[in-house]
C-alpha cells in the first residue's frame, strides 16, 4: 500500500527506522517530525497503545482493516494473541520475500510480489497478502530472474548483516526460500511489544 509521508518522516513519526537507507536519517534527526517534535510531551496510556500498533503496521506495510483482520483470526485461536499475531504477518507473500533477501525492504517486496515475479509451489502469486503454510516454496518466476533486482539479491545484497531466518530455508543462488515452520516471535525482528497491540485491540 502506498503512503503519502516519505519513509524517512514516517520513521522518525514511529521512532524506529523502517528501511535501512532511512537509518542515517534517523540517527541524525531522532525525533518527531515537525516544530514541536522536540519538545517533550505528555503521552497518554492510549497513545502509547497506539503508537505501537501503528510500529506493527507500517513494519508489515499493511492497512488498518488487514491488521485488524489478522488481529481477530489471532484471537480467535490457540496461544498468545500477540505471538499469533506476528506469526500470522510473517507467513505473508511480501513479508518472506523480504526475510528471505529477494527484496531490499518490505515496500520493494510488496510491489515485486503485485507485479507478478514469484511463484508459490509452482504458480504464480501476485497478493502480498497471500499466507503461506510449512513447507511452501517461494520462487522467482524463470522469467523474471534476469531483472536487475533479483540479480542483486541472488548476489547477497539484500541479504543484511543479521543471522538467517530459522524459520526459512534461503537459496539466494537459486532466487527461493521454504517456509519450513511457523516462526517464533524471538525469531522475528521486528521492534513492537505486541502486547500493547492485543491490549489497543481489545480497549
Amino acid at each position: 500500500m502506498n503512503h503519502p509521508r516519505p519513509k524517512a518522516r514516517l520513521s522518525r513519526a514511529l521512532g524506529i527506522p523502517l528501511t535501512r537507507k532511512c537509518v542515517k536519517y534517523f540517527e541524525r534527526r531522532p525525533f518527531p517530525p515537525g516544530v514541536h517534535g522536540r519538545q517533550r510531551r505528555k503521552t497518554s496510556d492510549y497513545q502509547v497503545r497506539l503508537l505501537e500498533k501503528q510500529r506493527l503496521r507500517h513494519q508489515y506495510n499493511v492497512s488498518e482493516a488487514q491488521l485488524r483482520r489478522a488481529f481477530d483470526e489471532a484471537h480467535r485461536g490457540a496461544g498468545k494473541t500477540g505471538e499469533s499475531l506476528i506469526a500470522l504477518l510473517e507467513r505473508r507473500l511480501d513479508a518472506v520475500v523480504h526475510r528471505a533477501g529477494l527484496a531490499r525492504s518490505i515496500y520493494q517486496a510488496r510491489q515485486l510480489v503485485n507485479h507478478g515475479h514469484f511463484t508459490v509451489d509452482g504458480r504464480t502469486v501476485d497478493r502480498p497478502s497471500y499466507r503461506l503454510r510449512p513447507g511452501q516454496v517461494v520462487a522467482v518466476r524463470e522469467r523474471s530472474r534476469q531483472a536487475p533486482p533479483f540479480q542483486l539479491a541472488a548476489t547477497g545484497a539484500n541479504a543484511g548483516d543479521g543471522p538467517g531466518r530459522p524459520y526459512l530455508s534461503v537459496a539466494l543462488t537459486d532466487l527461493r526460500a521454504t517456509l519450513v515452520r511457523e516462526p517464533a516471535r524471538h525469531e522475528v525482528p521486528v521492534v513492537c511489544d505486541e502486547q500493547l497491540v492485543v491490549e489497543f485491540y481489545s480497549r
